[in-house]
């Protein structure tokens, strides 16, 4: 029973239960219970009664505050594990020793490989106490190891037990290292088939068997057993995503990738990526942090048919009426019966490497079907932004611009004084923002981050770690938000004060690097590797540089990260094709004293000069907020990049004056003075 630990909920669930059936919702109390922690689970914020619509939007005022009131008093009862983190360690070991298990891989992820987690699958943070966005842990009976990349050298270390974590950089010491060094013949190493893709499996396996060890697919994680008072699956309203936002209709996006499909000579392609299963079917959701995704599973089909494999309390009668007759809704754990029916009658089906959980295709081939791996075939339609998707980020870069420099001639009053902390700036950007319209929530936390802290490229202000921001800091602010017709992403670094010269060059040499990427032409199909290198070399030139990467795709109400478009070192063999959005952010970080990022998206274009000879591409800068006049040492700076930024700055001053107050505006006006 739900209520069997709540007497008081349980008596209030089925006193709702019963008015909720009265009213033509049919639903036990144990029922509503589970519905209830599920949308606790969710980032819905407490305010927000979408969740109503998956139990029929009742009218009745009396029965919507009850049913407010009691998921706020199940939110105030949540329990938390007790374990500490070594105990969560050492029990974890015995249980491998009770599966005969000598280690256990584990990687920060979940079913779908999303970033974005829902709070039960973050097993890492649960085992580790480590919550950046991207790790793999191993552990043996007598040593372990978590391995994350250069966004978090500083974090990792201030938030695990080094004591009893080895803590490794990914890309320079890797898994397959540590595992060469440690792992012995004979040795069982259990992975969890469900969060790995087929691509990382495949390359734990060779790993472990090179070193004498025997790979072991497990049929249940080991963390969800210990887990004490795991979190339920989250469950929120999957929603339509209109086609004035879209610029597509589901049924246009279907057909075309099942013309890919056909001419490929695929059956079907299962979709694990909830992005591409939103994009295709134009819904939304709010089941994780940040992305508005409703988690779930799709097979589509040659003939453009599609099974959605998704909890059916998500799916409202609007949602049910926008998919139509071509989309069938299964629950997801039909999953395997549909897999394996399609398989049976020797089905090809495709599948993506690198993001496909390898479950699938080990029981596609057991099952007797054919695996074909190939890139999702979403994935670049959905990168390709079209006219009114591109339309609709301009839009919301204008409204985000408008809440951005709000903040920042606040910030401007504010920070001098010596009162305002980390979180107060975060806390009043988001208030900023929620005041535009078709606001739907931040597209990441915020990195509220002054002097030292700033340093740590991921940082996330925490009540243990929330700083005061003092005269003569550097005060850097990532930040993003989602709305319903785009997704933002920014970055500014402002001083308070003076932060002296030194922090002054390496901010002009990062503005440089900033520009070089901007104005930057090059020919059709180019990859985001050789365009890093351009970035970087204003950096190169003093001997510095910054350890992630230049840029990332970024998609359109979805993922703040989207590939498969990027600008950095491992961008692969992907080229940037016109409508593709990228972030221009390069940075400098000096430990233990500041961090330097200047942030703005681009929308990649066509941009063919006169005479030329290739097809040209260039990038249309669509992020609108002023860098920090202060922090610039013209005497760098060549009389091109002078030029650009007093361009961009009049841009900036023109186009969002209109929508600010006159105090505001004025102070933008100054903001933007052209640069002698």
């Amino acid at each position: 029973m739900s209520g069997s630990l709540d007497n008081g909920s349980f008596e209030s669930a089925t006193a709702l239960a019963r008015e909720l059936g009265s009213r033509g919702h049919e639903i036990s109390p144990d029922g509503l219970l589970e519905i209830l922690d599920g949308v606790n689970a969710t980032p819905l914020e407490n305010d927000d009664e979408s969740w109503l619509e998956m139990l029929g939007s009742p009218s009745d005022a009396g029965l919507r505050q009850g049913l407010l009131a009691l998921r706020a008093h199940r939110a105030s009862r949540t329990p938390t594990s007790s374990l500490a983190g070594t105990e969560r360690l050492s029990r974890l070991r015995r249980a491998l020793r009770t599966q005969g298990l000598d280690g256990l891989v584990l990687p920060r992820a979940d079913e779908h490989q999303g970033e974005f987690l829902p709070h039960r699958s973050e097993r890492v943070a649960w085992l580790s106490g480590f919550t950046g966005s991207a790790a793999v842990v191993a552990v043996l009976q007598d040593r372990a190891a978590i391995l994350t990349d250069g966004r978090y050298t500083i974090q990792v270390a201030q938030q695990v037990d080094t004591s009893v974590w080895e803590v490794r950089h990914v890309t320079r010491e890797p898994l397959a290292d540590w595992i060469s060094e440690h792992v012995r013949q004979g040795h069982r190493i259990g992975y969890d088939p469900w969060l790995h893709s087929i691509q990382s499996a495949r390359t734990l396996e060779a790993a472990v068997e090179r070193a004498g060890g025997t790979p072991v697919a497990l049929e249940a994680n080991p963390i969800d057993r210990l887990w004490e008072h795991r979190p339920a699956a989250p469950l929120s309203p999957a929603v339509p995503h209109p086609e004035q936002h879209a610029g597509q209709s589901s049924a246009g996006k279907r057909e075309a990738i099942a013309d890919i499909l056909a001419a490929e000579g695929h059956d079907a392609t299962v979709l694990t990526s909830p992005e591409s299963i939103a994009w295709l079917l134009n819904i939304r959701g709010r089941d994780v942090p940040s992305t508005p995704l409703c988690l779930s599973f799709a097979i589509l089909d040659r003939a453009g048919t599609v099974e959605l494999f998704v909890d059916r309390r998500k799916i409202t009668d609007a949602t049910r009426a926008h998919l139509g007759n071509a989309v069938s809704i299964h629950p997801p754990s039909g999953l395997a019966a549909a897999l394996a029916h399609r398989a049976s009658r020797g089905a090809r089906l495709r599948l993506d490497p690198a993001s496909s959980p390898v479950w699938i295709a080990n029981h596609v081939t057991a099952s007797g079907g054919t695996v074909v791996t190939g890139p999702d075939p979403v994935v670049l339609p959905r990168a390709r932004k079209n006219t009114i998707e591109i339309k609709g980020a301009r839009a919301a870069h204008r409204r985000d611009g408008t809440a951005f420099v709000r903040f920042l001639c606040w910030f401007a009053s504010e920070a001098p004084s010596g009162r305002l902390d980390e979180q107060g700036a975060a806390d009043r950007l988001r208030a900023f923002r929620a005041e535009q319209e078709l606001f739907a929530g931040l597209s990441f936390d915020t990195i509220s981050a002054a002097g030292p802290n700033g340093a740590i490229v991921h940082y996330r202000v925490t009540p243990q770690t929330n700083r005061t921001i003092r005269p003569g800091d550097l005060y850097l602010v990532d930040s993003g938000a989602q709305y319903r017709d785009g997704t933002t992403d920014i970055t500014r670094t402002i001083a308070v004060g003076d932060p002296g010269a030194q922090a002054r060059d390496r901010f002009t040499r990062v503005l440089k690097a900033h520009i070089a990427l901007a104005t930057m032409r090059f020919p059709e199909g180019t990859t985001g590797d050789r365009l890093d290198a351009v970035a970087r070399a204003p950096l190169w030139q003093a001997g510095i540089d910054f350890d992630h990467g230049t840029g990332h795709g970024v998609g359109s109400y979805l993922g703040v990260h989207e590939g498969p478009q990027s600008i950095s070192g491992r961008s692969g063999t992907v080229g940037l094709e016109p409508g593709m959005i990228v972030s221009n952010e390069p940075g400098y970080y000096r430990e233990g004293e500041y961090g330097i990022r200047l942030e703005n998206l681009l929308v990649v274009r066509e941009e063919q000069p006169e005479g030329g000879e290739r097809n040209m591409l260039g990038f249309e800068t669509i992020t609108l907020a002023p860098f920090d006049r202060s922090m610039i040492t013209t005497d760098l700076l060549a009389a091109h990049e002078i030029d650009w930024i007093n361009q961009y700055h009049a841009r900036v001053r023109d186009t969002l004056s209109p929508d600010l107050e006159p105090e505001v505006s004025r102070w933008l006006g100054e903001a933007t003075r052209p640069l002698d």
